[in-house]
């Protein structure tokens, strides 16, 4: 079975970031491989809407097949202001804990994210 990649924004965004590209796109090309499945959620499509066209469009590229679609419920996002609230990641933003919320709830083998280099504890 194919390891199940819960992706954030920063990871379709760090595709044309030189910091984050190296790793960004060797991510999509397993999914190119078809050796992963990419969980994306209506909160990620939500956040694409926002950013340069060349960004929004790149998961167009794929398959849908490569994807699983999930949904921001109450339950993840209780589970987000309960991770903030405690802080679980350290000091983050609510988007941020929604995308980890989401990905913990629908079992995701991996949290793929670009985001946490200044927000995690050592």
């Amino acid at each position: 079975m194919r390891p199940r990649i819960y992706i954030d924004t920063s990871v379709v965004g760090g595709c044309f970031d030189e910091e984050f590209k190296a790793a960004a796109q060797s991510l999509f090309k397993r999914l190119e491989k078809n050796e992963v499945k990419f969980v994306i959620s209506d909160l990620l499509e939500l956040e694409l809407i926002q950013s340069p066209k060349h960004v929004s469009d790149l998961l167009l590229n794929y398959p849908t097949d490569r994807f699983e679609r999930i949904e921001l419920t109450q339950e993840i996002m209780d589970l987000a202001d309960k991770y903030m609230t405690e802080k679980v990641v350290g000091k983050t933003r609510r988007g941020d804990c929604r995308h980890i919320a989401l990905a913990t709830i629908n079992g995701a083998d991996v949290l793929a994210c670009w985001n946490f280099k200044t927000y995690c504890k050592p």
